[in-house]
Order: C-alpha cells, then sequence, then structure tokens
C-alpha cells in the first residue's frame, strides 16, 4: 500500500532544490531531466496503477514489468533514466532473495542502471545489502509518493562510479547489449563474460551463425575497459580490412579471421597493435593459425545454440514480438499455447536470428483477434534428427518430436482428446495409448 502525508495527492509536492536522499547523499534538483523515463519491476498491479499516476503527475514516464524475465526484456530494447525494483515476487515469499538476484544481474548487464529498491519496513538489512548490490537508494514501504519520486530523481541525477570508462548512464544514447535467457548454457556465457570482459585478454567467440555472436561480443565491449568507446568492428573478409586501424588503440571487434590463409593470419597477428584488445568472431577456434590463435583467443566463449537453450525459446519469442510490434507500430498478439510448443520444438537452422525473422513476420500477419497459432507460424517439421547420431540419439529425438506434436495438438484443441486424434489423424484410442506412453 502507498502511504501519503496528510492532503498530500500523488506527486504534488516536488523536492527542494538540494535534497539528501535516504543514503545520505546530496544532489541539485537542476540536474534532474524535466521529463524521466522509468522502469517499475513489481508484479502487483494496484501498486503500478498507483504509482503510475504518481508520476505522471510528477511530470515522469512511468513503464511496467510485472517480472524479472518481463524486465530484461524491456530493458534490451528501452534505455531508461532509473528503475524501481521491488524486492520479492512470489506470493508469501519475503527474503528478498529474487529481488536481489535480479538486481545482480541488472547491474552486471549495466553498471550504470539507477536503481532504487523497495523493501519492506523493518528490511534495512536487505536494503543495506542491496545498496551494496549497487542499488542507489531504497525506499521502505509504506512510502509517501513526494519521498519516493525525489529518491529516483537523485538516483538518476547522481553520476555512477560503477560505469566503465568514466561514462555516466545520462550520457548514453542507447541501452547496453543483454543477452536474454535463463537456461544453464546461458547463465554460463554470461558468467564467462563477467569474469573475462574486465581484462585485456582476447577473446574467441564461437558458436553457430545466428546465434548471438555478434551480440556476446558487443556485451564483451561494453563491459570492458572500453566501454565507453563506439565499438571497431572490422570484417576480414573484405580487402585491406585492418589497414586503416593496426596501429589504433582500445578493442577491436574482428569478424571471419579464421577464413584467412595462413600466411594472412601471421601477417595480422604481426600487425595487431599491442594497444588493441582483439575480440574475435570465428567459426573454427581450430582453423586458427598458433600465432593468432594465441594472439586474439587467449579465452573461448561458445555461444549455445537454440537446440541447447530451447527453455528460452518461448521467452525469447514474446521479446521479439514485443519488439517487432513497437517498431511497426501493431498490437502486441499473444502466442497460443500450443504455438509455444511448437516453437519450442522447431527446428531452428537460422538459430537466434530465424526466431526473430518468424516472430516479426507473425507480428505483420496476426489475425485481428490477436493471437497467434501454429498454423500462423508456418513452421517446418519437428527438430530434425541427427543422420549421424546414434540410434539410440535419433530414437530419442523422434519420441520427443511425437511428444511435442501430440502436446501441441492438445494445447490447440483445448485438451479436446477427440479433437486433438481427428488432427493428428489418429483414433481416440491410438491417441490414448501414445498419451500414456509420453507421460500426457
Amino acid at each position: 500500500m502507498i502511504k501519503r502525508n496528510s492532503g498530500e495527492e500523488a506527486g504534488s509536492s516536488r523536492p527542494s532544490a538540494d535534497t539528501v536522499s535516504g543514503n545520505g547523499q546530496q544532489f541539485s534538483a537542476s540536474s534532474v531531466k524535466s521529463s524521466l523515463t522509468i522502469l517499475l519491476i513489481d508484479d502487483r498491479p494496484e501498486v503500478a496503477g498507483a504509482m503510475e499516476i504518481a508520476f505522471r503527475m510528477a511530470g515522469h514516464r512511468l513503464t511496467v514489468a510485472h517480472s524479472p524475465q518481463e524486465a530484461y526484456s524491456t530493458l534490451a530494447r528501452t534505455l531508461f533514466d532509473a528503475v524501481i525494483l521491488d524486492l520479492n515476487f512470489t506470493p508469501g515469499v519475503s527474503n528478498g532473495q529474487e529481488g536481489l538476484a535480479c538486481l545482480e544481474r541488472l547491474m552486471a548487464d549495466d553498471p550504470g542502471t539507477n536503481v532504487v529498491v523497495l523493501t519492506a519496513h523493518g528490511g534495512i538489512r536487505m536494503a543495506v545489502a542491496a545498496m551494496q548490490a549497487g542499488a542507489r537508494d531504497f525506499a521502505v514501504k509504506p512510502w509517501s509518493n513526494t519521498d519516493l519520486i525525489a529518491k529516483v530523481e537523485g538516483a538518476a541525477a547522481r553520476k555512477s562510479s560503477l560505469v566503465p570508462a568514466g561514462l555516466p548512464s545520462s550520457e548514453r544514447s542507447a541501452q547496453p547489449p543483454r543477452i536474454l535467457g535463463e537456461s544453464a548454457a546461458v547463465e554460463h556465457l554470461r558468467h564467462l563474460i563477467r569474469r573475462v570482459a574486465p581484462t585485456r585478454a582476447g577473446v574467441a567467440i564461437t558458436g553457430p551463425s545466428g546465434a548471438g555472436r555478434m551480440l556476446a561480443a558487443l556485451t564483451v565491449q561494453a563491459a570492458s575497459a572500453d566501454a565507453g568507446q563506439v565499438p571497431n568492428i572490422l570484417d576480414l573478409r573484405e580487402e585491406n580490412a585492418l589497414e586503416n586501424h593496426a596501429h589504433s588503440s582500445g578493442t577491436v571487434i574482428l569478424r571471419y579471421p579464421d577464413r584467412l590463409n595462413e600466411l594472412e593470419q601471421d601477417r595480422l597477428a604481426a600487425n595487431l597493435s599491442a594497444n588493441l584488445r582483439p575480440i574475435a568472431i570465428i567459426d573454427r577456434i581450430e582453423d586458427l593459425t598458433p600465432v593468432l590463435r594465441r594472439r586474439i583467443a587467449t579465452i573461448e566463449l561458445a555461444v549455445p545454440a537454440l537446440c541447447q537453450r530451447r527453455d528460452d525459446i518461448a521467452l525469447l519469442a514474446r521479446h521479439f514480438l514485443l519488439d517487432a510490434a513497437e517498431r511497426f507500430g501493431r498490437p502486441v498478439p499473444r502466442l497460443t499455447e500450443a504455438a509455444e510448443i511448437a516453437l519450442r520444438e522447431a527446428d531452428w537452422p537460422d538459430q537466434v536470428r530465424g526466431l526473430a525473422a518468424t516472430m516479426e513476420r507473425a507480428v505483420l500477419l496476426a489475425d485481428e483477434n490477436g493471437t497467434i497459432d501454429t498454423a500462423a507460424l508456418a513452421l517446418g517439421g519437428p527438430a530434425r534428427t541427427n543422420d549421424h547420431a546414434p540410434s539410440g540419439s535419433v530414437n530419442f529425438d523422434l519420441d520427443r518430436s511425437e511428444k511435442a506434436m501430440i502436446a501441441a495438438a492438445l494445447a490447440e484443441h483445448h485438451h479436446n482428446v477427440s479433437h486433438a486424434a481427428k488432427a493428428l489423424g489418429l483414433s481416440r484410442g491410438a491417441l490414448y495409448r501414445r498419451m500414456e506412453r509420453h507421460g500426457l
């Protein structure tokens, strides 16, 4: 519940010219933008509605994300001046660990994020932990709107000492790159980037084309000491690509050095300035010569293929739907349960890039009812089996594909077995036998 002072209307009082925030730091209101863009991460609609009114009356714009996952997607598309973060999301859970984990991810993705956390009365220890993790300020529930608005304005006005290369968030023109996904493979990749990015070690980024190798390279650069510089990207398939950059300094992203012949690779290694930190996007690290490998591939970061992170596919699909809807000015359609199952089990030869293109087409061709079903996705068959895999592996893939098709049909027909059986071309009894075999 939001507490208001006696006679106070939400947002009716603005901070004085010089205000001291809850953590004792002073800021000048003159340095605050006339209108701030703020992201609220809170799962309670009533709080979001009341807070949106309060901040709108104070001249600011509030966007709401109802979960950390929704927040990561929103932050990947939009740059905000400040973030308000509740520390609890699951009903009945009040230890703040969900919020602290979200805060850690926010600060790892962008150390310049201006976060104000919301903590329960008596949760000072939790607030201290949040401040140590990078939050700029905190508000204790129940809060007054005037106090919370002042804290958010103060957080947005102060420059962060955590932003690499001294680049304050107020001077950035675009949001930093963010790798989306909750799978173990993606979390491992993010963990390695956090450890390696601040060093000057050469990084080779491998993985299938379209899986997000350039995004990973930009994420490494954004978390390095060169974060304040515009990324220098060289495609070595172009003639004389390095000619004007060999003696520059900072970070350079090299595309496809492994496609050079051996002589060209060794010449590249010799011509790279000692002041350059190389990040290489390559197909196979084995195709580098030993000399070049020592120079540009001290660490290998393998971007997982989409088939290695199937649990992330629905999350990514929703993100691409939102992104496409915003770009084309269309309503955001909703994926049916069957559509999500079909996406998760489909073959994606073009990886994440192919998934993004599929969602873009779906937004443009969505029906007026605002939903996207399996037919609207126009996907091919289920994931292909590996012809060279052992027979046990092939059987596993076939079983998984059949299970996925049955699950999608059941979801599409609201678990009406008769209708699902007809759609699959099976008798009702045959479908029941297959459902029993697959545990459906």
